[in-house]
């Protein structure tokens, strides 16, 4: 149901008139008072990249000309189902009431001609019960956590969350010029007479050409996160992704962009540097490479804005938080934990203490084997012929 009057979109369900949320198990919309089912209505299709350099022209274009809709900073909406007021904080575009929980999204970002649209979304296959199960086992084994840490159950809030990515595809020519090392190995007598071998490289001079084609090159699109953590999620399987419908975010969190496809940009054409690098590397061949120059053509240079699932636990300790994600789809746990500063001091205690048990059994039973031990020697003779 659109709330036009709010710029909001909620789900109510047809059977019971409660709120429908995208249930994962099923892969539905679902009551979770009456258990209705009702089925995603958007078709399932392949997701299409954009032209790069085409659409970020038209954006461009209409920014100049059209106020887009706040995604900084409090927007404040009336919930449509009780009346409270319910806040979007920052590119927070989907959440839910404070009052009566009702999933609410902001259809005034997604819909916005002076933003980038969301092209698809990778649902979430992790459901909350195996999510937690996850989180469990990484917790559980973080030996040197506090024990309070270790009740996060109690003192952190947990969140399935969509964060916007952008991925991108090119297809690139590099033509370069370095030197192929080839080693071998020499072997002379030192001043002592002694034999001694050396590695040493001869260099030949190569030059060529490689071809390089990228496919769904993900950067995250949203500021404030640990960006470093949320990297070791990867990979993420974009190749499932499917068009775009908000049914898919209901009952879940969910976030716009901070930066746009041409602010992102940079981030993957780094990586795309890096790996055309190494594959000049290998063209080069040899024991070592040596690269004085690369030139790269961009032959084309496509993008998909794409929302991906990650749970999100959230634990304040000692007033800071310390946040673990979840890769919605695989399953990969990163996360940041406290020290519990008694329990390393235990350990290092304990550890002093069998060193000391150590020395000091060496020194009472070893000196007493030594002692009373025989002594064989073994003469060997030389014979010069």
């Amino acid at each position: 149901m659109l709330h036009r009057t709010e710029h909001t979109r909620t789900y109510p369900c047809a059977a019971c008139g409660g709120q429908l949320q995208f249930d994962i198990a099923s892969q539905k919309l679902r009551c979770p008072n009456c258990g209705n089912y009702s089925e995603i209505e958007a078709p399932r299709a392949p997701v299409a990249a954009r032209d790069l350099r085409a659409a970020i022209g038209e954006l461009r274009a209409l920014q100049a000309t059209t106020a887009g809709p706040e995604v900084t900073g409090n927007h404040e909406i009336k919930c449509q189902n009780c009346g409270g007021t319910t806040s979007f904080v920052g590119s927070l575009t989907a959440t839910r009431c404070p009052y009566c929980a009702t999933p609410i999204q902001r259809d005034d970002v997604h819909n916005a001609p002076a933003r980038l649209p969301v092209d698809g979304v990778v649902p979430f296959r992790i459901d909350e019960k195996n999510a937690r199960v996850l989180v469990e086992k990484w917790v559980s084994g973080r030996w040197f956590a506090p024990s309070e840490f270790k009740k996060y159950k109690r003192l952190g809030s947990f969140a399935s969350v969509y964060h916007a990515y952008f991925t991108y595809n090119a297809d690139t020519y590099t033509w370069y010029q370095g030197e192929q090392g080839i080693e071998y190995t020499e072997t002379y007598r030192d001043s002592d007479g002694d034999l001694q071998t050396v590695t040493r490289v001869r260099w030949y001079p190569v030059q060529g050409e490689v071809v390089n084609q990228f496919v769904d090159v993900p950067v995250l699109a949203n500021e404030h996160t640990d960006r470093e953590r949320i990297k070791t999620l990867e990979p993420w399987p974009i190749q499932d992704a499917t068009t775009y419908s908000p049914e898919y975010v209901a009952g879940h969190l969910a976030r716009t962009y901070d930066r746009d496809a041409e602010e992102s940009l940079p981030e993957a054409r780094s990586e795309m540097e890096n790996e055309i690098e190494h594959t000049v590397r290998r063209d080069i061949g040899g024991d070592q490479q040596r690269i004085h120059s690369l030139n790269s053509t961009w032959n084309s240079l496509a993008y998909k804005h794409v929302l991906l699932p990650i749970w999100l636990l959230t634990v304040i300790y000692l007033d800071r938080p310390f946040n673990v994600y979840i890769n919605g789809l695989t399953g990969e746990v990163s996360g940041e934990r406290p020290w519990s500063k008694i329990k390393i001091a235990i350990a290092v205690t304990l550890a002093v203490l069998l060193v000391v048990v150590i020395v000091v059994l060496y020194m009472k039973f070893g000196h007493h084997s030594t002692g009373h031990g025989s002594t064989t020697t073994v003469h060997h003779s030389t014979h010069r012929r």
